[in-house]
Order: structure tokens, then C-alpha cells, then sequence
């Protein structure tokens, strides 16, 4: 019996010592990195043939806007980034261009990994953009050219644009704040999406699988159709089927708000 409590103490000792060193190293990394104390960005011009810019990004933040100062042709990159990795290789995070198609890549894996990146694009007047981010929130604002946004996993928030809107997130909630679009597409799989339009547009379709719909629009006749599944509709603004403007709204699980702006 002696021998046999001998040798299985020891798998038990080591099992215990392996869990204190993950435990340690868990709490050596606590401290979750933030791009935001990188005080050193780094920052990189690329040339900019076409007038459509392509967006691929990974784990990154996206802050994306439209300068009226910016020189022709070229697009102005900020990285911010911080990350350690115990126990795996260190961090890495890549930018390149290549037929307008700008890609933002970070790799960060290990045992315990924590990385943090944010990327600000400056964006010639008059260029259209298409992001596709498989993690990470995503902001444009100041642009009167297309916006077509896809993110994965983060929110979506576009400013001060008059273009036309296409806004998809997986996991996020959609804002589209202070814009005169025309054409507004808004849809998120899980989360909220808030439409405030600063001039009548022809077209709003907004939906949501799990999330409310607040949509804001001028004083003005527009054609509803609004439905929840499981939620209250609430629609105040003045409706006529002849009406020019059509707003569709549609969420599986949440509240709609449709109502004119300030009131």
C-alpha cells in the first residue's frame, strides 16, 4: 500500500506545480495591453491608384476618415500597438498595399497573449471605401463617397457622411449619426443599430436579429413597413404609401423606434 500511495503522490505534485506557473503567468499579464499607451506610433504613406480603397483587417480598431487636405492619390496610415506573448512567438503586426487593397494584419498567439492594435486611415476626398475587419470595431466619418463596412466581431459608427451606407457587423451595434445618405443599409446579427439621418432618404432598410432599431429622420411623409417578432413598434412619423421616401425596419427580437428627429 506504501508503494502504491508513493508513486501516485507525484502526478499530483506536478500537476500542482504546472497549475502555479499558468496561475503566474495569468497574473503576470493581467494588466490587459491597450494601444492607447503606445506613445511612439508608427506611421507609413501608401500610393492610392483607383478611387475605391479596400480595407482588410484582423484584431485592430479602425478609425477611417476623409480629408480634404490629403494629397491625391496617397492614403496617410497611423498603428498604434502594444502586445506581449508568454510562451508562444512574439507578436507581430504587418501593413501592406497592393492593387488598392490595403491590408492590416496582426498575429498574436501563445499561451497567454495580449495584444492591442488601432489603425487610423486618412482618406483622399472623393474615394469610396470598402472594409472587411474580422475583429475589432470599426469608425468612418467625412465621407460623401460609398461606405460599404463589414465587421465580424465589433460596432459600427459612421459620421458626418452623406454617401451611400452598407453596414454589417456579426456581433455589435450599427451607428450611423449625423449623415444625409441617401441610401442607408444597416444590419446587425446581434445587436442594436440607432439610423439618425440629418435630410429624407430614399432609402433606409435596417435590421437586426437580436437587437432594437431607433431610426431618426427628418420632418417629412415617408412609406413604413415595421416589424419585430418578439418587441413593441412604434412609428411616428408621418406615413403615406405614394411617398418617395421608404424606410424598412425589422428585427427578430428587440423594439423598433421610428420618429422624427427631436421630437
Amino acid at each position: 500500500m506504501a508503494r502504491s500511495a508513493s508513486v501516485s503522490a507525484f502526478p499530483r505534485t506536478r500537476s500542482v506545480a504546472v497549475t502555479g506557473v499558468v496561475a503566474a503567468l495569468v497574473l503576470t499579464a493581467s494588466a490587459c495591453a491597450s494601444a492607447g499607451d503606445d506613445k511612439d506610433p508608427e506611421r507609413r504613406s501608401f500610393a492610392l491608384e483607383g478611387r475605391t480603397l479596400t480595407v482588410e483587417s484582423n484584431e485592430s480598431a479602425l478609425d477611417i476618415v476623409a480629408v480634404d487636405s490629403g494629397e491625391p492619390g496617397r492614403i496617410e496610415v497611423t498603428r498604434w500597438f502594444q502586445g506581449s506573448v508568454t510562451l508562444g512567438k512574439d507578436p507581430k503586426v504587418t501593413w501592406s498595399m497592393k492593387d488598392d487593397r490595403l491590408k492590416l494584419r496582426v498575429k498574436c498567439s501563445g499561451v497567454v497573449a495580449d495584444c492591442s492594435a488601432e489603425h487610423r486611415i486618412e482618406v483622399p476626398a472623393g474615394v469610396s471605401v470598402v472594409v472587411r475587419n474580422d475583429d475589432g470595431r470599426v469608425t468612418a466619418r467625412g465621407f460623401e463617397q460609398p461606405l460599404d463596412i463589414r465587421s465580424e466581431d465589433g460596432s459600427v459608427t459612421v459620421k458626418d457622411s452623406t454617401g451611400p451606407l452598407k453596414l454589417y457587423t456579426d456581433d455589435g451595434a450599427i451607428r450611423a449619426l449625423g449623415v444625409r445618405s441617401q441610401q442607408v443599409r444597416a444590419h446587425s446579427e446581434d445587436g442594436s443599430v440607432r439610423l439618425e439621418l440629418g435630410s429624407a432618404p430614399d432609402l433606409v432598410e435596417a435590421s437586426s436579429d437580436d437587437g432594437s432599431l431607433t431610426i431618426e429622420l427628418p420632418r417629412e411623409t415617408y412609406r413604413v413597413t415595421a416589424d419585430s417578432d418578439d418587441g413593441s413598434v412604434k412609428v411616428s412619423v408621418p406615413r403615406a404609401e405614394s411617398s418617395a421616401h421608404v424606410v424598412s425596419a425589422k428585427t427578430q427580437d428587440g423594439s423598433i423606434r421610428v420618429r422624427v428627429a427631436g421630437e
